[in-house]
């Protein structure tokens, strides 16, 4: 898989749930104005944008592994402190924030406990570290029809349903298994407008994540396929397609 991509083809793929979703994940983190908050995998900004919103550009920094992603996020805020850097490594001192969120982030780090132990040493004793992921394991995540299709076509696919955090109580788990307390979950929901199937298909070509890079590796055929059992199991026309996240917060 890869988010080593451009900005504009991660918005074309996922910023169209995840900039939804951005404002329901701070309501749920709790951010408030006169704090300061760490965005941990900003990707292009759609969480960032949120914070800077509600707190001002000076209270909010932001990393993420991805250099076509960090370049996005300075050229939308040039004086925002946004770093290159993985969440397992951040480049803070101690108790410098009173939230850090990682959104759509934890079932793609490499050591999602050790990301969340970070995450709750950047916070201020007492701060609080959040995240949220989607639904994969029960099917009710953005791209689960396309998984669903390639189950079906081949049974032997590898999808994203075991990925942390991806099945109820994984982000519970993790967060105790990075010694925080006062956990707390809860779930999220966007609803999505598609114009027609095209454009839903589309973005899936992109080769972002998982899903971008297993569509564009299969032969023209098996794409084809693919694509034409996702068809079937979407409306025709324009549809709206809801997606739940699970969502967790914690304090250090």
């Amino acid at each position: 898989m890869s988010f080593d991509v451009a900005a504009d083809a991660y918005n074309r793929f996922m910023g169209r749930y995840s900039g939804p979703l951005s404002s329901d994940f701070a309501d749920w983190a709790g951010v408030r104005a006169g704090e300061r908050a760490l965005d941990v995998g900003c990707g292009p900004g759609a969480l960032t944008r949120v914070l800077v919103d509600r707190l001002g550009v000076d209270e909010v920094s932001a990393v993420d592994p991805s250099p076509p992603f960090v370049a996005a996020v300075r050229q939308l805020f040039p004086t925002l402190d946004v770093q290159l850097a993985v969440a397992e490594r951040l480049p803070y001192p101690d108790d410098l924030f009173d939230h850090a969120l990682a959104q759509l982030v934890v079932h793609f780090m490499t050591d999602p406990v050790g990301g969340l132990q970070e995450m709750a040493r950047v916070v201020r004793p007492g701060g609080i570290v959040s995240a949220c992921v989607w639904d994969f394991a029960g099917e009710r995540g953005p791209i689960s029809v396309l998984w669903r299709a390639a189950r079906e076509l081949d049974p032997e696919v590898v999808d994203e349903s075991d990925l942390p955090g991806a099945r109820p109580g994984d982000l519970e788990r993790l967060c105790h298994a990075a010694g925080l307390v006062r956990v707390e979950s809860g779930a999220l929901e966007v609803v999505v407008r598609h114009e027609s199937f095209e454009q839903w298909w589309e973005p899936f070509t992109l080769g972002v994540g998982p899903s971008g890079a297993y569509v564009t590796g299969l032969t023209q055929e098996h794409r084809s396929a693919l694509r034409d059992r996702c068809r079937s199991l979407l409306p025709e026309g324009d549809f709206d397609l809801t997606a739940h996240a699970w969502a967790v917060r914690a304090h250090a």
